[in-house]
């Protein structure tokens, strides 16, 4: 989790901002809220009169009992006064609020009438609420759908300088767990929310109009209930924070342990991997628990607070109802509404463990959302002219403040290929990202036939060039769509064609549903030569005016680099290329090479004027081409010529790296 994310997390201000922009997330679904507001209120009513019911069905027959055992034809007042003349003032206080008939037993036909108008009002608030919650699930659902749309996109906008430096696996977390914990914990928490809202003010008035002094009595355990969730909210918002953080690591080293599932275990890593599995594992045990333990905490707690207030209620009560100020059924009812004031007040207090671990997921991905895209940038294109001129005039760059590309001077001429060669980190790949302006250079500009590129739109740039990756990767689907990716409008017949033409043909016509083979993101049942072969007849059947061929053949065989040689003589055709490559066997027929040393340009020439200048591209051809035994014992310094600045220092200090 990054600083600004946990400072999200911690800050109140924050965490309002959050829940502000989660709950307008539901604008677009105002019908929706309305409905589930007016169902929710229409349910919280039935419940409402209920006990306002059974109180009367209770007082019904409480009057009906009291009244067979007083002397039938007097009337309620003067039974009334002959219990006072008696000295049992607190029966006639009883007798005097209720509605008794001298001599007449209980109706059991207006209590059975009661019962029956609360068993239908209770029927049709359950029928309310089962409308209520399909409608907001369904509203949530499509505002989960619309934020995976919005962080799909917004990845898609993204800088390749952030993708680079962040975890796929703490990416994936984000667009999966944490978005899926926003759908659940709202699912959870949006309707006790609203009724326990809603049932708040409704009951609140109902105790009111019973009895203002039980309703103060039982307003003594709001503030109490509050505290006790405020307390326990405050020491779990960042424990919520850290479960999510930090399953969002245990999935990316998941993620890095299968895809590089084959090194794992040839180089038996396997114990380290299961180790450090079991260490992030624990931790995620470790906060989940600690999580749920503080989740548990509230809902004890506020029990035992309303169980307090429960027997004050009833004492109370009972002498209300002997001074004959309340009826036993209003004493009921009131208790009954009591526990219905109580029971959302503690879903409210238990929910706030659920509203933090969701406003603490949706800090993640609205930080994702936050982070700042690629501009616009300018609208221009590049003139209609093939084959293209591309020039580095004066380029630096650097990844962070130590520059990769120091003052770098280079001119590709139209049609020509030129090779980049240079040890690991001397900036080859560098310039192949400046180039399609996944960075932006710091100082100097690249000019594509005499136009800066930052003049140009991204996409309008991108369109004139074709990629080959160092690794080929086909994405799920069949091979006849990976061909096509950047062309998707090809028919089968150019599909064929290009594959032909890349040397592919027999291999996939060898398979059994040949071009509709499908395909997944392992590609289990093709080769690595294969699968370069493939990605490159999809560069061919784009049709670019600018290749750039990123170590395309450095993972094949000898036959396959044979049959890649002849297609990408064929690509290289009419076109502009850049070769990025370690293999010089690949580049001897390119029509200028490129050695890069710490970002700088040391040499530029063809291959054999390269070989006659017996300089670092002389020595880089021996290391490859010769035994080990006929190699020269290098200094440091001068074998210094094939690594990095900080490599170079190292083997001065004696270290190995």
């Amino acid at each position: 989790m990054s600083r600004r994310e946990r400072g999200q997390l911690e800050d109140g201000a924050s965490f309002a901002a959050t829940s502000r922009r989660l709950a307008g997330m539901f604008r677009q679904e105002r019908r929706s809220v309305i409905g589930s507001f007016a169902l929710a209120a229409f349910g919280v009513l039935t419940f409402l009169v209920g006990p306002r019911i059974w109180g009367s069905a209770i007082d019904a027959i409480l009057a009906g009992t009291l009244g067979s055992g007083l002397p039938a034809g007097q009337t309620k007042e003067a039974a009334v006064q002959a219990l006072r003349d008696s000295g049992r003032n607190s029966f006639a206080e009883i007798v005097d609020r209720l509605n008794v008939t001298p001599g007449s037993g209980i109706d059991f036909g207006y209590v059975g009438h009661l019962l029956l108008i609360a068993a239908g009002l209770y029927c049709l608030g359950t029928l309310a609420g089962f409308a209520q919650q399909n409608i907001q699930h369904n509203a949530i659902a499509r505002v989960m759908r619309t934020l995976r749309h919005d962080v799909e996109e917004k990845l898609n906008r993204l800088p390749v300088r952030y993708l680079n430096g962040s975890s796929r696996g703490e990416l994936l977390s984000r667009m999966t767990n944490d978005i899926d914990n926003i759908a659940t914990s709202l699912s959870q928490t949006l309707t006790q929310l609203l009724f326990a809202l809603l049932m708040v003010v409704g009951v609140l008035t109902m105790m009111l109009s019973i009895s203002p002094l039980l309703t103060l009595l039982a307003l003594i355990s709001v503030p109490l209930t509050f505290a006790v969730g405020t307390v326990v909210a405050k020491r779990s918002q960042r424990v919520f924070g850290d479960q999510w953080r930090l399953t969002g690591e245990l999935n990316a080293h998941i993620e890095e342990s299968y895809s590089g599932h084959e090194l794992v275990t040839v180089f038996d890593r396997g114990g380290a991997f299961r180790e450090t599995f079991a260490n992030r594992n624990a931790e995620v045990k470790k906060t989940s628990h600690l999580s749920q333990f503080m989740s548990g905490l509230i809902a004890p707690l506020v029990l035992f607070i309303e169980n307090l207030n429960y027997v004050l209620l009833c004492i109370v009560g009972a002498f209300r109802v002997i001074s004959g100020q309340l009826t036993l059924g209003e004493v009921v009812a009131f208790v009954q509404y009591s526990r219905q004031y109580s029971q959302p007040l503690g879903s409210l207090a238990s929910m706030s463990n659920l509203i933090q671990s969701s406003i603490a997921s949706a800090a993640r991905v609205f930080a994702l959302l936050d982070e700042p895209e690629e501009g616009p940038g300018c609208q221009g294109r590049l003139p209609a002219v093939r084959p293209r001129r591309i020039t580095f005039e004066q380029v630096s760059f650097g990844y962070d403040r130590e520059l990769t590309i120091k003052d770098l001077d280079l001119v590709i001429e139209p049609g020509r290929t030129a090779a980049i060669v240079g040890a690991s980190g001397a900036g080859k790949t560098t310039l192949m990202n400046l180039l399609m302006r996944f960075y932006e250079v710091g100082s100097g500009r690249i000019l594509v036939d005499g136009t800066d590129i930052t003049s140009v739109s991204r996409d309008a740039l991108r369109s004139e060039i074709g990629l080959v990756p160092q690794e080929p990767w086909l994405f799920g689907g069949t091979i006849r769509d990976n061909i096509a990716y950047g062309r998707p409008d090809a028919s089968l017949e150019q599909v064929e064609q290009a594959a032909q033409a890349c040397g592919v043909s027999h291999i996939v016509n060898a398979l059994p549903q040949g071009y509709d083979t499908v395909v997944d993101g392992g590609n289990g049942r093709l080769s690595e030569g294969e699968r370069q072969l493939i990605c490159i007849a999809r560069a061919f059947i784009a049709d670019p005016a600018v290749l750039i061929l990123d170590e395309a053949t450095s993972a094949v065989d000898a036959r396959t680099e044979l049959l890649l040689q002849r297609a990408t003589s064929r690509l290289r055709h009419g076109r502009t290329c850049l070769v990025i490559a370690h293999r010089l066997s690949t580049i001897r027929d390119a029509d200028v090479i490129v050695v890069l040393q710490d970002g700088r340009i040391v040499e530029q020439g063809t291959h054999t004027q390269l070989l006659r200048a017996g300089g670092a591209y002389h020595r880089l051809s021996q290391y490859q081409f010769h035994e080990p035994s006929a190699l020269p014992v290098l200094d440091p310094d001068e074998g210094a010529l094939w690594m990095s600045e900080e490599t170079k220092q190292s083997h001065r200090g004696g270290q190995v790296s």
